[in-house]
């Protein structure tokens, strides 16, 4: 497997042509494209995927630590799929919709000022995760713990108190009807 070290891409299309199986360490890659990639057995650690088209990738045993994700569209992407250990990203403007991050393990991750529309949170450890501005059209939290998550300045989102770890999660008066949307009740301001 090949290394690469304080690498930046810029302008590639990795969906015509593969980028070589490796582990990339403090690499930039900017406005490239990795539609359909095969990213399988990669290992991108202190990355940074600034303004790229990741959609729907394979990431099968893929190590991902300490990455940024900069206005990067991510349709589609099974992040369930990488390798756990030392599993950490952020977020920031990103389109993340119809990805699944199902059963990971993954506290204080930062996700801002990003659509996650029908995402799927199933049985994930998000303790302490930060929600900031985020559309959350029907991302699904089922048996999820967002203990000390933060989701003040998110709008759209469902979740039901009963079936979640909630204990300590910020929300805000706005965010009501998210939280009671199974009893069917109406709130009005």
């Amino acid at each position: 497997m090949s290394y690469h070290e304080e690498v930046k891409y810029e302008h590639n299309d990795f969906s015509s042509t593969p980028l070589e199986l490796g582990e990339y360490e403090l690499c930039t890659f900017f406005n490239c494209n990795f539609q359909n990639a095969v990213l399988s057995n990669f290992k991108f650690i202190d990355c940074e995927f600034i303004d790229c088209n990741l959609s729907n990738c394979q990431l099968n045993n893929t190590h991902i630590q300490s990455v940024k994700f900069e206005n990067c569209k991510l349709l589609g992407l099974h992040f369930e799929n990488c390798k756990e250990f030392g599993l950490s990203f952020e977020f920031e403007n990103c389109v993340m919709d119809q990805s699944s991050f199902y059963q990971l393990k993954i506290p204080k991750t930062s996700f801002v000022n990003s659509q996650l529309k029908d995402v799927d949170f199933s049985n994930c450890d998000l303790t302490e995760a930060r929600f900031e501005n985020c559309d959350l059209t029907a991302a699904i939290f089922d048996r999820t713990v967002l203990v000390k998550s933060d989701f003040r300045t998110s709008f759209n989102y469902m979740l039901d108190l009963d079936e979640n770890k909630v204990k300590n999660a910020k929300f805000s008066l706005d965010g009501t009807p998210g939280l009671l949307g199974k009893y069917k009740i109406q709130i009005e301001k």
